[in-house]
């Protein structure tokens, strides 16, 4: 069949469809399922566990969207996506036009479809959620249709950038924070690079979340983007050690963004966790994620343990323990010392991990660890817990129950119980204030530091956040340095 042919079967298809709803009560419509590989396949493979809507499934789904004269749903997205407005494109069959709504205000539209937790965000503020007490559209489900359609296509729009200013802008970091940063300064006209300090781009998209959640390939075609909008990359570099502050002045930068990320693992500080086999979960991740340490051959191969604990109950944590099990763990465990329902991971990757055979310890916690006469771990005991009385986050606080312990047999133990921030740029850089946690202070509304030409988000600021709060701190930097800068040049 050829192309022509094809695309007029389609639009027949898609105005049968759009007769059918005329008068279909559209919130009758079941929410849609998102296709997934089944689990005792993907629990051996990298590939990507979500498939992805087909374009039927798009289009139906699309019809539940009720554009509501008040849209909180777009109130409720970090990067402010004007979500009907892509949806209803996609209702109406146009779905390129669907992809470059989304880049409008999304740098990173196909990441955000797959890893950011839209039930807690622009799916929470749903009509349907709010209201009618019902699941919501399916926003992230559709984001990614539309950004992945485009990607197919091959018709890669690339959005308006205005006349060159001549101003140079450095961006410290190309996670999402320094991405979303980057693609709204070059939209104004800036000369903007970003340095990154390893050899790939894409910070914690690249090292921190695994292929079967997020595929390389994105991450290059978003990143790829915004290259020809102008953005400039420079890898191997080291802001604060292979360029200072001073370097960036000398060089006609007059700005910079700092999102540097959280790269500093945290730890328990607990008998025997310096026993080989224990390991941050940073560490770990970046190990296999950039580095192939899953490859025996690899210049730094990762031990696959086959009795393997990942402490924490985090979207990292899940990472890490079904990373494991992909590696050739027997047994990947969970261990958290609250219970699921406080658990911080996405309600979609605790239930992958279940499906994929994550067995899952709750209310249980770590007390200490013991080795073998090698120095390797190879039991930890645990502590069981009860909950009290909500604690600051909003979550129940774990109380030990006294004389209540566990031993755990285990070969391999990733700890992953929260980052803080490099210390490398508050420690190099002149004139930035810093929080007892190492965060740099900003103003919350303008993201500006201490020194009014040095701009910071993401975790560098969060402390540990998801991919589209820092992109909402990248967006929300740009739009006050643009008119910092305006200010100072007119």
């Amino acid at each position: 069949m050829s192309e022509h042919l094809k695309a007029e079967r389609a639009q027949e298809w898609r105005e049968i469809l759009r007769k059918s709803m005329k008068n279909k009560d559209r919130t009758a419509i079941p929410r849609v399922k998102m296709p997934e590989v089944d689990p005792e396949v993907r629990s051996h493979t990298y590939d990507e566990v979500n498939l992805g809507l087909t374009e039927a499934m798009a289009v139906n789904e699309s019809h539940r969207c009720l554009d509501c004269v008040d849209p909180t749903c777009i109130t409720g997205c970090p990067v402010e996506i004007n979500i009907p407005k892509f949806i209803k494109n996609i209702e109406r069959g146009e779905i390129l036009e669907a992809a470059r709504t989304l880049k409008e205000t999304s740098a990173l539209p196909a990441v955000c479809g797959r890893v950011c937790p839209q039930e807690r965000q622009c799916e929470s503020q749903c009509f349907y959620t709010l209201k009618l007490k019902k699941e919501p559209v399916a926003i992230g489900h559709l984001e990614r249709f539309a950004a992945d359609y485009e990607r197919m296509s091959g018709h890669l729009s690339v959005p308006a950038t205005a006349p060159s200013n001549g101003i140079k802008i450095a961006v410290v970091g190309s996670g999402p924070a320094g991405l979303a940063f980057a693609g709204d300064m070059v939209k104004y006209g800036y000369d903007v690079t970003v340095f990154e300090a390893l050899h790939e781009l894409g910070g914690v998209l690249r090292y921190g979340i695994p292929e079967f959640r997020l595929p390389n390939e994105i991450v290059d075609v978003e990143i790829d983007g915004l290259r020809k909008m102008g953005v400039k990359f420079e890898t191997n570099c080291i802001i604060g050690k292979t360029i200072s502050q001073d370097d960036l002045k000398a060089e006609g930068y007059r700005a910079i963004f700092v999102g540097s990320g959280a790269g500093l693992p945290n730890f328990m500080n607990i008998p025997g966790e310096n026993l080989n086999g224990i390991m941050s979960c940073n560490e770990y991740l970046t190990r296999v994620n950039l580095m192939q340490a899953a490859d025996p051959e690899s210049d730094t191969p990762v031990h696959m343990g086959k009795k393997v604990a990942v402490i924490g109950g985090g979207n990292t944590a899940m990472d890490a323990v079904r990373t494991a099990r992909r590696l050739g763990a027997e047994r990947a465990m969970i261990i958290y010392r609250r219970s699921e329902e406080e658990m911080p991971a996405r309600i979609e990757e605790i239930k992958h991990a279940k499906e994929e055979g994550i067995e899952f310890y709750t209310l249980h916690n770590p007390l200490r660890y013991e080795g073998d006469e090698q120095g390797r771990v190879r039991r930890m005991e645990l502590q069981r817990m009860e909950l009290g009385e909500p604690d600051q986050s909003g979550r129940r606080r774990p109380i030990p129950i006294e004389g209540d312990t566990v031993w755990m047999e285990v070969d391999e133990v990733i700890v992953s119980v929260g980052v803080s921030p490099n210390p490398l740029i508050p420690q190099s850089f002149n004139g930035l204030e810093v929080t007892k946690w190492g965060t740099i202070v900003v103003n919350q509304e303008t993201m500006q530091t201490a020194d009014e030409m040095i701009y910071a988000g993401g975790d560098i600021v969060r402390g540990g956040a998801t991919v589209i709060l820092a992109m909402g701190d990248g967006r929300r930097a740009a739009k006050a340095m643009h008119q910092h800068l305006q200010q100072i040049n007119s």
